[in-house]
């Protein structure tokens, strides 16, 4: 009997490999995509294809219609895909008061047209009680004095994923939002020290989360244990903000 497929958009570095790591392990062939590098999908493929499960890098930009296209020719897209991860982003941390159009427009486009772009490319080998993951932010909610770009695209989403959970509910299929908080991940990687120690202290939970807090919750969103779980969004945050 085949492995379930699930496909992870933004699947080779920080979040996106975790969650590839995770459903690897969790028992499906995961389909994850790259833009900028290959390299660090290349590395989260082969660490697990050493363990005995499967996995496979393709280069999409999520923004490019075209390349968009092409996934949805590739041939894993038959088996039919039971779990769609949408994760790619960029994060350019532009002033709020200085951003431009052009700011807005670029963020946009890959962050949310691209999220629509690549589920309706796919949407047709979807299986019948699919399961939706997309990964916003606790800025959808907050907004940022440096991101109303990044904080506008991923509020789009969370609006876009709750009313796909409405109309896709009585097909069988189930849509819900992660909303990290601090996650170290090549975001954060700039910090001093005492940025690093004024984020923890921030926390309740006193510490920054890690790319596999946010994988765990995924599985968890996407599992049976989840079944009657459609259309939320979670914060995993560490209690950081506490809608």
């Amino acid at each position: 009997m085949s492995r379930p497929v699930a496909l992870v958009t933004g699947g080779g570095r920080g979040i996106g490999a975790a969650i590839s790591d995770r459903l690897a392990a969790d028992g499906y062939d995961v389909l994850l995509t790259y833009n900028l590098s290959s390299k660090p999908a290349e590395m989260i493929v082969d660490a697990i294809r050493e363990r005995g499960d499967d996995a496979l890098a393709v280069k999409v930009d999520c923004a490019d219609e075209g390349e968009v296209g092409l996934l949805a020719r590739h041939p894993w897209m038959a088996r039919g895909i039971d779990v769609l991860i949408l994760n790619h982003g960029i994060y350019n941390r532009v002033q709020s008061h200085k951003m431009t159009m052009d700011d807005l427009t670029a963020t946009m486009k890959t962050n949310f047209e691209g999220a629509v772009s690549v589920w309706s490319a796919v949407q047709p080998y979807l299986t019948q009680e699919a399961r939706m993951v997309v990964v916003g932010s606790q800025l959808s909610i907050r907004g940022s004095p440096h991101g109303a770009d990044y904080s506008a695209s991923k509020a789009a989403l969370s609006a876009w994923a709750r009313s796909l959970a409405q109309s896709l509910g009585p097909e069988g299929k189930r849509v819900n939002i992660l909303a990290p908080g601090y996650v170290d991940t090549d975001l954060l990687s700039g910090d001093s020290a005492e940025k690093r120690a004024q984020r923890e202290h921030e926390v309740p939970l006193q510490r920054v989360g890690s790319p596999e807090d946010m994988a765990s919750t995924v599985s968890f969103l996407v599992g049976p244990d989840s079944s009657y779980i459609t259309g939320a969004i979670l914060h995993v945050n560490g209690g950081l903000y506490l809608p």
